[in-house]
């Protein structure tokens, strides 16, 4: 696929990155030439200097044969005109722009090919705040991703000695805990001196104390899960109640405000050093939202609110080393957990396995939803996960017997790569573009069958792959995608 990214930022280098590796023409546009210099020499792409929203530019790039822009560049306006441009001049078919301003969605008017031609809104914030409000409700999770709209959930969580599961073989969990419908679909295990392990899953696979554990199951089991990898019998989840941010910049005035729609279930409190802003927020966020004026580098003022009665300590400003340090300082005056928002993706991978919970980098959280786009197939869905090196892959199978590779067939004959993990399958959703149900003609119309709940299948050799089921798989390594996005394609002549 040929595409083209405007902005070479965070967002536009991290997309840049995993594009180039899934062998991808990428062609980036800045107006800085040291960056985009020092992009080539790191990535096999071409760099473009100059203004996205002038033609001559977007000519060069290549704009007239490319099949998807990205304009991720720093100003929204940027990015609004280069879509249109792009669509006006040179007819490029498909554009996802990062816009950061309220009131733009996707299906607006404002956004149709008479509007600014964009075919999907990209918000960090708006991602990280999805994000982050799913570690709240499943405390104990490190990361939490949807499939088939939120009825199935990917999540890994640190296994604990003591809980049901750990200390089990993989095979003997579904014999001695019936009950918890999940799939393991893969370890993450730690060694001195040396980065965390992949291990490949099967039958045989130990779950070790320490583990990071990735788990496939349906949402109403996540609950289940997370308590059998982490807590001992008959101990009672400890739900997240107590919030303190630190910084009051945008995801933490938007997160307050959608955890404050929960009345009376948080308590939450938002430092933020700034006596101005500390104003507009006080008077724009709920009354039950505690917004304090200080420093969370401040070891007496976190003493005084009592930091270590906080369940959930996430620091959210744009300083990566301040977030960082608020972290540490928090975790040892005793909060339960801590979440560092990291922009810089070499800081993120140093912090993964220390004191810190959770080093959340805002490039790839919100990295999966651009990555659907340039999927070949009807992928619904994507995640990166190990900051970059894994991912999480929804995608529907089509056609029939006749001209899948896929559906009518049982699991075992399926040709996957050996390290490819099938999780899950989810079964009879709604398909958005069956056609409709004849609404004219003659005679009265035949009464609507009631519909069935969708089911989520955790797979086993026998299972048999149905048309527009939903597949949801593990791939340890990208290199994989293509394999399984070829395998599910429907062909005409495929017999």
């Amino acid at each position: 696929m040929k595409i083209i990214i405007l902005g070479a930022g965070r967002v536009g280098q991290s997309a840049a990155a995993s594009l180039v590796s899934e062998h991808n023409d990428i062609t980036v546009i800045d107006t800085d030439a040291a960056r985009l210099r020092e992009l080539e020499s790191r990535l096999d792409l071409r760099g473009v200097v100059g203004n996205g929203i002038d033609p001559a530019v977007l000519a060069e790039a290549g704009a007239r044969d490319t099949d998807l822009l990205i304009a991720c560049a720093a100003q929204d306006e940027t990015n609004l005109v280069c879509a249109k441009v792009a669509q006006m001049q040179f007819n490029v078919p498909q554009c996802v722009a990062r816009v950061r301003t309220s009131g733009f969605e996707d299906g607006s008017a404002l956004l149709s090919r008479e509007g600014f031609a964009v075919d999907h809104i990209l918000c960090p914030e708006d991602s990280l705040v999805r994000y982050i409000a799913k570690l709240v409700e499943y405390p104990g999770a490190l990361q939490v991703r949807e499939f088939a709209g939120g009825r199935a959930c990917l999540i890994s969580t640190r296994a604990r000695a003591g809980a049901p599961a750990v200390g089990l073989d993989i095979k003997h969990l579904r014999e001695q805990m019936p009950e918890v419908a999940m799939r393991i679909v893969a370890i993450y295990r730690r060694f001195a001196d040396e980065p965390d392990r992949f291990l490949p899953c099967d039958g045989a696979t130990r779950i070790e104390p320490g583990d990071e554990v990735f788990a496939l199951a349906g949402v109403e089991r996540v609950p289940q899960v997370l308590a059998a990898l982490r807590l001992r019998p008959g101990q009672p989840p400890r739900q997240v109640r107590r919030i303190m941010m630190a910084g009051g910049g945008v995801v933490s005035e938007r997160l307050a405000r959608r955890l404050a729609e929960q009345q009376e279930r948080f308590h939450i409190k938002i430092v933020e050093p700034g006596s101005e802003r500390c104003v507009a927020l006080a008077s724009s966020l709920p009354e039950q939202v505690l917004v304090l004026q200080g420093e969370t580098s401040d070891e007496e003022l976190l003493a005084e609110e009592g930091v270590e009665e906080v369940d959930f300590f996430l620091a959210l400003a744009d300083d990566d080393e301040n977030n960082i340090m608020s972290c540490l300082l928090a975790k040892r005056m005793g909060a339960r957990r801590v979440l560092a928002l990291i922009h810089r993706q070499s800081y993120a991978e140093l912090m993964h396995g220390t004191q810190i919970d959770i080093a959340l980098s805002p490039a790839q959280a919100m990295l999966g939803e651009l990555l659907a786009y340039t999927r070949r197939g009807d992928v619904q869905a994507v995640h990166s996960l190990r900051r970059g090196v894994a991912e999480a892959l929804e995608i529907v199978a089509r056609g029939d017997s006749k001209s899948s590779r896929v559906v009518g067939r049982r699991v075992e004959e399926l040709s996957l790569p050996p390290q490819v993990h099938m999780g899950l399958i989810v079964r009879g959703l709604h398909d958005a573009e069956a056609p409709p149900a004849d609404e004219g003609g003659a005679g009265a119309a035949a009464p609507a069958k009631p519909q069935q709940e969708p089911q989520v299948i955790i797979p086993r050799s026998h299972t048999v792959i149905a048309s527009n089921d939903h597949v949801v798989f593990f791939l340890p390594h990208k290199r994989l995608v293509r394999e399984v996005e070829k395998l599910f394609r429907v062909s005409a002549t495929f017999f």
